[in-house]
């Protein structure tokens, strides 16, 4: 029975997600130690049920069945209800999907499994219709089931549980014993260039015309790795025709800007309409380094115009669904040229802290690039960000909505992804105080043993002993040890020290060999490998930044690039960030400083004189 206390639970909430099932009959709980505490005392198995705001089959399921009173009145007699927003919780998702994936094939969201009060899942699955459809049950017949085994067959439940939690604790990686060398990376990257779809561009999952077809950003970042342009010349190609075929296909917007989730066929039509966030900023840097300015500007008036909240933060995503003529149309409002008297399709206002960080590095990059008002924007969103997502004791937080902290703890893709957006905003606008705050955000993480994040992750699947043991993918973005590992390496090539290379060389080795073994999944983990690997160009320009070689010098296919003033450069140095040591403007002109591994040529103040590597 619902009553006003158990509706707060997520009105409340610091999640768009969650505060939409907020006046659903089943009385849900926040993600939290009190719903297994409550189970335990009724007795019953916690049901947790993990999707997002803009997953269109979660609403589905939503409408279907968490929205009838009879269904919710079986969850609420038979068990403890949990709702997980996953990108609040990024690391209860992955621990749920990791055990999901000893009972079905088909991992994705809406995802449902059923634990013990200890926690431990028994069963778990995806999407249930409220009536029988084929094979798959219906969501009443598998709370039934669910329920029988748990009254009538607790022994078996207790043993498939414990049984599920071992051979997980045991399935942790082993690291390589070294980097991938330049070698192994190239045979990756080479295997992902044969994987092209050739007519469409892009890579497909299957040969068929109705096979989806996702941007898949980290990979097309790796293949335009500066380095891959002698080791396997035909890679950046292949990016550049999935950003075009994109960029002309059904997945842009043509109105607004921005890209769509995915296609659902293999000629990139009948796109899956949601927004996000992490697709368009990882697709803003992909057409930076294609050299299409105009679609990298586009999309990041997408994130400036759309997604940027009155805050300044910028919110994760746009939904796929709206309201037109009374009903609920999925991507109509996308489909209408003239949108002028429709309202938008909502946003999920929520500020991720490290999604929020791969959109500061794009827009401070489009803004260097194309118009300096993303420069600002990505300063606003940084500035919103260290304000609204830092905890009293000075840790990050995973996220915010309306400036309310989250009380979910920040993960390593948060400090990660956060501080290589300083970096990138630093070197931008030449101020070494984003760059320091990185570093911090760094460091917090490398202290004591191993690199975590402060607190360790989440602190209920802790007690529960339920941590995510798998090597993460890298989806619409970076992972968690993809994004430090790059902000990492990132701190070493500005000269900050040797412990942020190996921090990364850390990473890199836990990674690699299932990265190796399935490039396409592991696009960004291969781009740090790749950066480890190969010896770094870094170009620093020192003089006035609006200056014709402060121009080039943004345009150079470097690992680093710095444009700064005489003062900013010595501010950079005596923060110990070593690059910029005795980098000088020469008789008043802006100065480059052109560097292979540290060792720089002789300075120039030719535009002329920045021409790509040798060889």
């Amino acid at each position: 029975m619902r009553t006003d206390e158990t509706l707060n639970r997520l009105a409340n909430a610091s999640s768009p997600y969650l505060r939409l099932h907020a006046d659903n009959p089943v009385a849900w709980f926040p993600w939290g130690p009190e719903a297994f505490a409550l189970a335990a005392e009724r007795d019953v198995p916690v049901m947790v049920s993990i999707g997002y705001s803009t997953c269109h089959w979660c609403h589905v399921m939503a409408r279907e069945s968490f929205q009838d009173a009879e269904t919710a009145a079986l969850v609420n007699d038979g068990f403890v209800a949990i709702k997980v927003d996953r990108e609040e919780h990024p690391d209860v998702d992955a621990a749920y999907l990791d055990a999901a994936s000893a009972f079905t094939p088909h991992l994705g969201w809406p995802l449902t499994a059923f634990a013990t009060p200890e926690g431990r899942i028994f069963y778990a699955g995806t999407y249930f219709p409220p009536q029988p459809r084929g094979q798959l049950p219906s969501f009443r017949q598998v709370l039934a089931a669910v329920r029988e085994a748990w009254t009538e067959r607790r022994g078996e439940v207790d043993a498939t549980g414990a049984s599920l939690r071992e051979a997980l604790a045991s399935a942790a990686p082993a690291a390589a014993d070294a980097i991938p060398d330049a070698e192994a990376l190239v045979a990756a990257v080479t295997d992902i260039v044969s994987r092209e779809d050739r007519e469409f561009g892009g890579f497909a999952a299957g040969a068929s015309l109705d096979s989806p077809k996702f941007p898949n950003t980290p990979v097309l970042r790796l293949l335009q790795h500066p380095a891959l342009t002698s080791l396997v010349p035909d890679a950046g190609a292949v990016a550049s025709r999935a950003l075009s075929a994109m960029t002309a296909s059904e997945l842009r917007d043509p109105v607004e800007g921005g890209f769509f989730r995915y296609a659902t066929r293999r000629d990139w039509t009948v796109p899956h309409y949601e927004r996000m966030l992490t697709d368009n900023a990882g697709l803003i840097e992909v057409a930076l380094a294609a050299g299409d300015d105009a679609t990298a500007a586009e999309t990041a008036g997408f994130l400036v115009d759309v997604l940027q909240l009155p805050s300044g933060g910028i919110a994760a995503a746009q939904d796929s669904e709206s309201i037109i003529d009374g009903q609920r149309s999925e991507g109509g409002y996308y489909r209408t040229a003239d949108r002028t008297d429709l309202a938008p399709p909502a946003l999920d206002a929520k500020v991720v802290t490290g999604w929020n960080g791969h959109a500061i590095a794009a827009l401070a990059a489009a803004g260097a690039r194309t118009d300096p008002r993303f420069v600002e924007a990505a300063r606003w969103a940084a500035d919103t960000v260290l304000e609204n997502n830092v905890a009293d004791d000075g840790t990050l937080r995973r996220a915010s909505l309306d400036e309310i902290r989250s009380s979910a703890p920040a993960t390593l893709e948060d400090y990660g992804g956060l501080a290589r957006g300083l970096l990138a905003l630093g070197r931008v606008t030449g101020e070494v105080a984003y760059a320091e705050r990185a570093r911090a955000l760094v460091d917090v993480c490398l202290e004591g043993d191993g690199i975590r994040p402060p607190g360790g992750g989440d602190p209920v699947l802790a007690v529960q002993g339920m941590q995510p043991q798998g090597v993460p993918s890298d989806g619409a973005a970076p992972s968690g040890p993809s994004a430090f590992a790059a902000a990492a390496l990132d701190l070493w090539r500005l000269g900050a020290g040797e412990r942020y290379r190996a921090a990364a060389e850390t990473l890199v080795r836990v990674a690699a060999p299932a990265a190796l073994a399935a490039p396409l999944a592991y696009g960004a983990i291969l781009e740090v490998a790749l950066g480890l690997a190969t010896p770094p160009r870094q170009v620093v320009v020192v003089g006035e930044t609006d200056a014709a070689l402060a121009d080039a010098a943004r345009r150079v296919a470097a690992d680093v690039v710095a444009v700064v003033t005489p003062a900013q450069a010595q501010d950079f140095a005596r923060a110990g960030f070593e690059l910029f040591e005795g980098k000088v403007s020469r008789d008043g002109a802006a100065t480059a400083y052109d560097c292979r591994a540290f060792t720089c040529a002789l300075p120039t103040t030719d535009p002329a004189a920045l021409v790509p590597p040798a060889g």
